[in-house]
C-alpha cells in the first residue's frame, strides 16, 4: 500500500496590517517586512531579527565597494549651543540626494549631539588609550577581592562597555535603543542598494575647547 504525501499546507497567510507595522519599525520595504513575516512565520520579533541579519549580511558584501559619494549632515541643539557636522558616504549622488539618505544623515547627526562618541569604530581606538583603560578596569577588580579568572571576565566586559559608550558603530541609537548605529547604517545599505559609510564627525559645544581644532594664539604687542 502507498503512502500519501503529506497534504501542501500552502504559504503563510500574512495580515497587511502586519506587513505595515514591520515597515513602520524597520523602514524596510514592503515585499521584504512580508517575506520575513513569512520565515518568521508571522512572528514579529522573529521577522524583525530576520531582516537585521539580512541587512547585516548585504551590508558586508556591500562594504568592500568604493563609496566617495555622500553628504555632510549637520544638526544644531540647546539653543545653538550645541552644533554637530557629520559625513556619511555612499557610492552615488543619486543616492545621496534620496530622503532616505538624508533623513539617516540627520539622525546620526542629532545621536552625535546627544551622546557624544568619541570614535566612529572601534578599530581607531589607539592601544594606549585601550590599555590605560583595561588597567583601570583591572585595578577596580582586583580591588573587589575576585579570583583571578573573574577579574579577567569583568575586565573584559568592561572593555565592550568602554566600546559601547565611545564608539559611534557600538552605541545605541537615541531615539530606539533596540538597534545600534552600525544596524542602522546596515539597514540602510540593505534598503538603498549602496554602501553606506560613516567616515568622520565633529562636535561642538560652546565654551568647550579642543586642543586638536583650536589654534595657538600669540599675544598682542
Amino acid at each position: 500500500m502507498s503512502t500519501q504525501p503529506a497534504p501542501d499546507k500552502g504559504p503563510v497567510n500574512i495580515p497587511a496590517q502586519l506587513v505595515k507595522e514591520l515597515r513602520e519599525r524597520t523602514n524596510a520595504g514592503f515585499a521584504d517586512c512580508r517575506a520575513a513575516l513569512v520565515e518568521a512565520n508571522g512572528d514579529l520579533e522573529k521577522a524583525i531579527s530576520v531582516l537585521r541579519k539580512k541587512g547585516q549580511a548585504a551590508a558586508a558584501k556591500k562594504a568592500t565597494r568604493e563609496a566617495t559619494e555622500g553628504l555632510v549632515g549637520s544638526y544644531i541643539h540647546a539653543g545653538g549651543k550645541i552644533g554637530v557636522l557629520v559625513e556619511i558616504n555612499c557610492e552615488s549622488d543619486f543616492v545621496a540626494r534620496t530622503d532616505a539618505f538624508q533623513q539617516l544623515s540627520h539622525d546620526i547627526a542629532m545621536h552625535i549631539a546627544a551622546l557624544d562618541p568619541r570614535y566612529v569604530r572601534r578599530e581607531e581606538v589607539t592601544p594606549e588609550m585601550l590599555e590605560k583603560e583595561r588597567e583601570i578596569y583591572k585595578a577596580q577588580a582586583l580591588a573587589t577581592g575576585k579570583p583571578e579568572a573573574v577579574v579577567e571576565k569583568i575586565t573584559t566586559g568592561k572593555m565592550e562597555k568602554f566600546y559601547e559608550e565611545n564608539c559611534l558603530y557600538e552605541q545605541h541609537y537615541i531615539k530606539d535603543e533596540s538597534v545600534t548605529i552600525g544596524e542602522m547604517i546596515a539597514q540602510a545599505i540593505a534598503k538603498l542598494g549602496e554602501n553606506i559609510a560613516i567616515r568622520r564627525f565633529v562636535r561642538f559645544k560652546v565654551g568647550e575647547v579642543s586642543t586638536a581644532s583650536t589654534e595657538p594664539t600669540t599675544p598682542a604687542a
